[in-house]
């Protein structure tokens, strides 16, 4: 089976079959069949890639409402901590953090559902990050956590002070006072 499940529901590591030899390897990085097999149905619109440096932290980001994206995250090259928080109300696991390792030579891929800020910082000299959204980006609906947010505690593998974290990232809400990614609608 190539998704294993973690201890947060619908958060999923998806580790595919490779085949090596002396030529290299050959994998299939997504199956539509494969992942509907799994529940995960929504198209995917949109593939995004970052290149980082090492301590290069992104994030904790999500959007809300309508515009909320579920996620398939990778590493082409280099390693990552990908982190993700629990941001889903209802949810058991609320306010939870979740972390994995994410590398090029391991090449799990995490499968990040709706209602979750996600985010990650570069363990390698330097990293390329891939990833596929299930709806396009709206920057009107941009929020985000501060990923040093002493609330969370999160431990990002490497010491805060030594991160180069954008100010934008630096300046969003702690956990508790950032955006519910699924407000609901005011009344008129």
């Amino acid at each position: 089976m190539p998704f294993y499940r973690t201890a947060i529901e619908g958060l999923l590591i998806y580790e595919p079959k490779v085949f090596g030899d002396e030529r290299g390897y050959f994998f299939e990085s997504y199956n539509e069949k494969v992942f509907a097999e799994h529940g995960i149905t929504r198209p995917f619109v949109q593939d995004n890639q970052a290149f980082s440096s090492r301590g290069v932290l992104r994030g904790l980001h999500y959007q809300t409402g309508e515009h909320a994206q579920a996620k398939l995250v990778r590493v082409l090259q280099g390693e990552v901590l990908d982190v993700v928080v629990d941001l889903r109300p209802d949810s058991k696991t609320y306010g939870q953090v979740y972390s994995h390792i994410l590398s090029d030579e391991n090449k799990l891929q995490m499968y990040i559902p709706r209602g979750f800020a996600h985010g990650y910082v570069v363990l390698s000299e330097t990293a390329l990050f891939f990833y596929k959204c299930d709806n396009f980006y709206a920057p009107q609906a941009e929020a985000g956590i501060r990923p040093q947010c002493p609330e969370l505690n999160i431990d990002w593998g490497i010491p805060l002070r030594e991160a180069t974290i954008a100010e934008r990232d630096r300046n969003f809400p702690s956990f508790g006072k950032h955006k519910n990614p699924f407000p609901t609608p005011e009344k008129a």
